[in-house]
């Protein structure tokens, strides 16, 4: 009778502890992703890097981040500039005038390299909007699942498009991302991270880039069609050349 009683109780005890497993909100979720992915030293560093052929940096000046872009060819040097005061383009040092709707196109561009680059350093930005959708598996590993959305107000032209991102469980990094856009006729992509390296402390990923294979499909079932082979490889996106110097920003 006593070991039949002492095995409930242990059994009682196993069932409380796996009732009372504490799951992470989304906010906790993407602290700790950040954190491990380069923490402060987002803030500390100026970052380079070459994208498609293309150099890129962003830098801090006066206390402000400043994004630029820089493309080079036979006849011209473009420099693109993204500060907080707005977007600035230099052709052979030589300011141009641009029409607001051209600098604004300008702007996303330069700043969307920059966005997907710095993963998942920027989902702590004020317009941001996280909701934990659940535990999923991919390829025998657990992940927390966190659905994306911006606000309208500061969540830029491109506020209504939706993100997933799925952070391992156990190093709470994100390998793998998906997103949802309206622009161009719209469309999915879904992104699996690799060759994963840190420099300067931060964390860095190159991308295999996918599209479903069928259309009018759901943005919250893009994880199955992966794990099915329902999706199609569209590119490698590869960051390369990549430098991190820290300053004395105090």
């Amino acid at each position: 009778m006593t070991r039949i009683i002492s095995f409930f109780v242990l059994l009682g005890l196993i069932m409380s502890c796996e009732v009372k497993e504490k799951i992470p909100t989304a906010q906790e979720i993407i602290d700790q992703s950040i954190q491990v992915s380069g923490g402060s030293n987002y803030t500390k560093s100026n970052i380079d890097f070459d994208f498609r052929d293309i150099h890129y940096s962003s830098k801090l000046e006066n206390g402000n981040k400043v994004l630029e872009r820089i493309i080079e060819s036979d006849t011209a040097l473009i420099l693109d500039r993204k500060e907080p005061s707005g977007f600035k383009r230099f052709v052979n040092d030589s300011l141009i005038v641009l029409t607001d709707s051209l600098a604004n196109n300008y702007a996303n561009s330069v700043n969307s390299v920059h966005y997907f680059a710095n993963l998942p350093y920027g989902l702590n930005d004020r317009a941001v909007q996280k909701k934990l959708l659940g535990k999923v598996d991919i390829k025998g590993k657990s992940y927390y699942k966190i659905e994306v959305t911006f606000k309208e107000e500061g969540g830029g032209d491109d506020f209504d498009d939706v993100y997933i991102y799925w952070f391992h469980t156990e190093t709470f990094k994100p390998d793998y991302l998906a997103y949802e856009f309206h622009v161009n006729g719209g469309g999915q992509r879904f992104r699996e991270a690799y060759n994963e390296r840190y420099v300067g402390d931060i964390r860095f990923v190159d991308y295999k880039n996918y599209k479903p294979k069928l259309k009018n499909t759901s943005i919250y079932n893009i994880d199955s069609l992966f794990v099915n082979n329902q999706l199609e490889l569209l590119s490698n996106i590869t960051l390369e050349n990549v430098k991190v110097n820290r300053g004395n920003y105090n």
